[in-house]
């Protein structure tokens, strides 16, 4: 079988991402433009893609299609319905950044609690030297013991970061879906989360329900002005809400690995707070440590290969 690698370039160049057992006939580009999509897959029988959007009209140009192989877990760029209709496989992956993931959302509470990078720039520039004291305390180090942590989205991840935030000695509260009575003890209902957190850590899902879930009117019940660190999807945060309520010190910093449109716009609002000493961005990348990579590619290249022994068992015992 031929497979197609869409956007092979969202992997780290020191990866080996080798071809699954069963392809025979691999291709790799390091990005791909909407319009080359239909050219470049016309013998595919097999897409892999990360973050490239494989529409409907894409998969019905595609009649030797027969499995569109995610190398994410979120599905949103591709028509699933059109899948449906076109007898066309969707495959994720899952499970591969629960190490990478937690670590990434500390490196950003740690960073952004204890202003990080804005000592780093005053030992650089030369303002510690300047200072003259042999120390420089100019913005307060916060630390995570004794705090409160609220956590929107307990999937394997969020009960991780669990594990991790006990060990620095954290309360952890998890947040009832908004709007519903908690489920059991283990969960507290949403608005007292966002009431008693000192710092509030997302990894919750984008859907209808999640969209915006941090804007104007949640921001406002935060009570204790938290440090907000999301590592899930930029869409769930309204930038400029979020923004403003920095500005205006309802919360004291937001720490955020992921933007509503990636790579970030210029006219994000989020940009606005670059220098602020508890604002720190990285570009998506809290998925991908090198283990984190390189398992996504042993649990892809098993799905794969599964399908192509499947798939020809099937058209064997039919001929």
């Amino acid at each position: 079988m031929q497979a197609v690698f869409l956007d092979k370039g969202t992997f780290s160049d020191n990866i080996d991402l080798p071809a699954p057992a069963g392809v025979t006939d691999y291709i790799t580009y390091d990005d791909t433009p909407q319009e080359l999509i239909i050219e470049r897959c016309q013998n595919a029988d097999i897409i892999f893609t990360n973050k490239v959007q494989i529409s409907a009209d894409v998969i019905a140009n595609l009649p030797k299609l027969k499995l569109i192989q995610l190398t994410a877990t979120g599905m949103n760029n591709v028509d699933q319905d059109a899948c449906a209709k076109h007898n066309v496989a969707l495959y994720n992956v899952a499970g591969y950044a629960v190490k990478s993931v937690p670590e990434h959302t500390f490196m950003l509470m740690l960073t952004a609690m204890r202003a990080g990078i804005y000592y780093h720039e005053k030992v650089a520039d030369g303002t510690w030297q300047d200072d003259g004291n042999f120390c420089l305390l100019d913005i307060p180090l916060i630390d995570l013991e004794d705090k409160t942590l609220g956590i929107i989205g307990v999937g394997t991840i969020g009960k991780r970061v669990t594990d991790i935030a006990r060990a620095f000695g954290m309360t952890v509260l998890w947040a009832e879906h908004q709007g519903r009575t908690p489920r059991n003890e283990d969960y507290t209902a949403f608005d007292e989360v966002l009431a008693q957190s000192d710092v509030l850590s997302l990894h919750c899902p984008l859907n209808e329900q999640t969209k915006h879930i941090i804007n104007k009117d949640t921001l406002a019940k935060m009570a204790k002005q938290p440090l907000i660190v999301n590592v899930a999807r930029g869409g769930i945060v309204d930038s400029q809400a979020l923004s403003d309520a920095i500005n205006d010190e309802q919360i004291i910093g937001y720490a955020t690995d992921v933007f509503e449109q990636e790579p970030i716009v210029k006219d994000d609002p989020l940009l606005t707070l670059a220098d602020h000493p508890r604002v720190i961005f990285s570009p998506h990348n809290a998925w991908g440590s090198k283990s984190a990579q390189e398992t996504l590619w042993q649990i892809l290249s098993k799905q794969v290969s599964e399908f192509i022994d499947k798939h020809e068992k099937t058209t064997t015992n039919n001929t």
